[in-house]
């Protein structure tokens, strides 16, 4: 249930129920016991650094079947570091000079319809994003024309969370992963995924590495893991072995200026990273599911069902059932779904849903939700809007 922390309550911060998922403005995720115990647990030693990085990933590698792997504080920076790696992949005498790119390639190229927000990582280390492409899609004749020597690399967006890869290689707007690594390989460039969110069904946290992907950024907080950590795995070892050089490693060990001294991380996020993943992969994700389809049917659908103006829908509308989606008829609830979201939102106790692109609704994503509290959102909706 929501309100047990003290030192919020301390610092006068009102808590949130949290039906939205992941995101990094709540807090992003609470890590499972196992995670929490083997942090504290890392505390009571002090380790070398460098080793402890190398060690895990080289456990993450095996675990995931795929040639190379390092943890890193967020899928932001593995994607950034994966950047710096492909700027000075010839040129690792260079390394100190990032942010600086002079007289390297620093040029990532990028679809149009696969932009993000979160792209910008790859400029961190003085890269520069072309998009190639147009308003009916892109081609390879499009990604070809926008390589020159200047071109140190091809960035891939797999998706979010609900991204089906296999639907992704139908596309026609798009040139999709499988033929994006054989072009990219055939210019011998290197090819960026970023795959933040792709972590179930587990197989997705190999698919793109075992698949030629160079370096594939994660986001940890999606298989529960801390919202500060994440993983970079890739097909390319030497390429995973520079960034990891341009990480606090290289700055610490190599006593070299690397810009990725920013991006350090404590023991303890390594730790909870590497035991997070294990547990994912060896969760029960069916009774994990199940167990979320049982609260939606006992505590939120029955108390919503006979509301005016109100529709309920599965979330997602196929494959795993982690929510609902709420539909609101504004002429006939009296309010709209943006209305209502906001009213959740600023009220007592805070609800935050989840809102994408489907208009005039809202979700409500039970995976975050603390078993009980979902009882709650429901009892808050229906008094908002039966007043």
């Amino acid at each position: 249930m929501t309100g047990r922390s003290e030192i919020m309550k301390e610092l006068g911060i009102a808590p949130i129920i949290n039906a939205h998922g992941h995101p990094t403005t709540i807090g992003g995720n609470n890590p499972s016991e196992a995670v929490r115990a083997a942090m504290d647990d890392s505390a009571r030693d002090y380790v070398k650094m460098s080793e402890l990085v190398e060690v895990t990933g080289d456990r993450i590698a095996e675990m995931l079947d795929v040639p190379a792997a390092m943890v890193t504080p967020g899928a932001a920076a593995a994607l950034a570091l994966g950047a710096a790696a492909c700027i000075t992949r010839n040129h690792p005498d260079r390394m100190e000079q990032i942010p600086d790119t002079t007289g390297m390639p620093n040029e990532f190229i990028i679809q149009r319809q696969l932009r993000v927000i979160y792209d910008k990582a790859l400029t961190i280390p003085g890269g520069v994003l072309v998009e190639v492409g147009d308003q009916d899609g892109t081609t390879e004749a499009h990604i070809e024309a926008a390589i020159t020597e200047r071109t140190a690399g091809i960035h891939y967006l797999a998706g979010g969370l609900y991204d089906d890869p296999d639907e992704r290689e139908t596309r026609t707007d798009i040139v999709p992963f499988r033929r994006l690594v054989e072009l990219a390989h055939s210019h011998d460039l290197p090819l960026i995924v970023d795959a933040a969110g792709q972590v179930y069904p587990t197989d997705r946290l190999s698919l793109y590495a075992r698949g030629g992907a160079d370096i594939v950024a994660y986001g940890g907080k999606y298989f529960e893991g801390l919202n500060t950590s994440g993983l970079m795995l890739g097909a390319n070892k030497e390429l995973v072995h520079m960034a990891y050089r341009h990480s606090f490693i290289g700055f610490e060990y190599e006593h070299a200026r690397m810009f990725g001294r920013s991006m350090k991380m404590d023991r303890q996020t390594v730790v909870a990273t590497y035991v997070a993943l294990r547990e994912w992969l060896t969760t029960d994700h069916e009774a994990r599911l199940t167990g979320y389809e049982e609260r939606l049917t006992a505590n939120v659908r029955p108390a919503l069902t006979d509301l005016p103006g109100i529709e309920l829908r599965d979330f997602p509308d196929r494959g795993m059932l982690e929510g609902l989606r709420v539909v609101v008829d504004a002429a006939v609830a009296g309010m709209t779904a943006t209305d209502l979201e906001h009213e959740l939102a600023e009220g007592s106790p805070r609800i935050h849903v989840r809102s994408d692109e489907v208009p005039d609704s809202f979700i409500i994503r039970i995976q975050t939700v603390d078993d009980g509290d979902e009882v709650i959102i429901a009892e808050r909706i229906r008094e908002i809007l039966t007043g």
